[in-house]
């Protein structure tokens, strides 16, 4: 392994680090923001269903997740180094398989057409095509610079990444996915509209291409591995290293529970603004606001950390957030423009634990080298991302039974009805105390389990340093 400087780090690996993210959250988001919305009210799908399709799809990713991340580590450097050329090579693929899954001129197809077709796109974007750009991208962190601090800004600009995207599609949903639909009874009912999803999905997929591209050209691998350097563990040996590694285990741990309640929160906007409050436009507004909390979140994580420890501080980052959601399920306010305010303090409790969240792996992957003497950046980073994904299916799997469970009409739209009350008292449950129980959750395993607090961080980071002083 060598460091080679001939390009500091700076701005322009920072944006294009950012740009990497931006990319992937055009297809992430959008799937976590409509994609259940869109199967159960356009495509008239079960929504226990779509649930249970989206979370057994996650089974399928504990494979390709960790094949993908053993293609990385052990492929062959080039010029443009070991993750990068992956971004160029997936980026269409991707862009177009978030695409295929929102097609509503399929909507009055046979039913078992639909929920065939809804699987095997699903599976083809999340299971393969996400997973063979994703896993590099993430890789890349710890390739771009060895530096903890860089890290850090890397962490932080993915985030913003993320959030730009979360906040393009969370205005523009709103605004033109809906249309006020007059109901049987004569009142007016927020109603998505197909076809104009599928406009959007097409849109946003050739963002994401753009922006993968601007990554690919603005950030620079310095951390080069010699091909023949590189000991290669047996994926059975990677998995028993994985078991004992607790660090890694508790993070894992750590990424279920995160996504669980972020993605849940996240899930259950496209049914909490138009059903319960019958103000889509409000949705808009809400991700306006998530902006501003996590531009306060971005301003003061990386002071927080390096001064308290990244892991100190998403302990009380997150038990804040999880504050803020008791607080609102209590007072569950009548007015639309409260609920908006409380969620952007939400938004800066879990935005300050997103900052640091991408660095804290990069501490994971410095512990196993030390553990293991081997490098495996994409093995490691696969494993978390399996678990992200895990996280992703609990929130879709449980959001989906939970509104079976209260009773929700997936056929409202083509009865002409809204929803009856306490469908949307069950709503408003949904989406606060599944979210509470997940960031107070996530603190308790940051804080009892994970190991890595500031003083073993650092301990770690002088450690590698001196061993690759050693060794040239």
């Amino acid at each position: 392994m060598k460091n080679t400087t001939s390009k500091p780090f700076g701005i322009r690996d920072k944006l294009g680090y950012l740009f990497g993210d931006f990319g992937n959250d055009f297809t992430f988001i959008l799937s976590t923001s409509i994609l259940m919305k869109f199967y159960t009210d356009v495509m008239g799908l079960s929504s226990a269903l779509v649930g249970l399709v989206m979370m057994l799809a996650r089974f399928v990713d504990a494979v390709t997740d960790v094949t993908m991340g053993r293609i990385a580590d052990h492929s062959r450097p080039t010029a443009a180094g070991k993750f990068k050329p992956w971004i160029l090579k997936m980026c269409v693929p991707v862009a177009a398989s978030s695409f295929l899954m929102y097609q509503s001129g399929l909507s009055n197809a046979p039913y078992g057409f639909r929920l065939v077709y809804f699987i095997v796109t699903y599976l083809l974007w999340g299971s393969f095509c996400y997973t063979g750009i994703n896993i590099p991208y993430g890789s890349m962190a710890s390739a771009i610079s060895a530096d903890p601090a860089d890290r850090q800004s890397l962490s932080t600009y993915r985030t913003m990444g993320g959030t730009l995207a979360g906040l393009v599609i969370g205005v523009g949903l709103p605004v033109f996915a809906y249309d006020k639909v007059p109901l049987a009874d004569g009142t007016v009912k927020e109603t998505l509209i197909g076809s104009r999803v599928t406009v959007i999905a097409g849109i946003f997929s050739i963002l994401a291409i753009v922006c993968y591209l601007l990554c690919y050209f603005l950030t620079t691998e310095r951390i080069k591995y010699r091909h023949e350097e590189k000991q290669k563990m047996s994926v059975r040996q990677m998995l028993l290293s994985a078991v004992k590694n607790r660090a890694l285990i508790s993070i894992i741990a750590a990424s279920v529970l995160m996504l669980l309640a972020q993605l849940t929160m996240q899930n259950m906007s496209a049914y909490l603004f138009p059903d319960y409050y019958n103000n889509a436009t409000a949705q808009g507004v809400s991700s306006v606001l998530m902006v501003l909390g996590m531009l306060i979140a971005g301003a003061t994580a990386k002071p927080l950390a390096a001064k308290f420890g990244k892991a100190e501080v998403s302990v009380a980052a997150n038990l804040f957030a999880a504050g803020v959601c008791v607080v609102t399920f209590f007072l569950r306010p009548a007015n639309v423009w409260v609920y908006c305010g409380l969620q952007t303090l939400n938004w800066i409790g879990l935005g300050i634990f997103s900052m640091v969240s991408w660095a804290l792996i990069t501490d994971v992957i410095d512990y196993a080298e030390l553990k293991n003497g081997v490098r495996e950046d994409g093995s490691v980073y696969a494993l978390y991302s399996f678990a992200r994904k895990l996280g992703q299916a609990a929130a879709s799997g449980l959001s989906g039974l939970l509104l079976q469970v209260i009773g929700y009409n997936n056929n409202a739209i083509t009865e002409g009805v809204a929803q009856t009350q306490s469908v949307k008292d069950g709503i408003f449950n949904i989406s606060t105390l599944v979210p509470a129980v997940g960031f107070a959750a996530l603190a308790l395993v940051l804080w009892f389990w994970y190991p890595l607090h500031k003083k073993q961080v650092d301990a770690n980071v002088a450690e590698l340093k001196k061993k690759r002083e050693e060794n040239g």
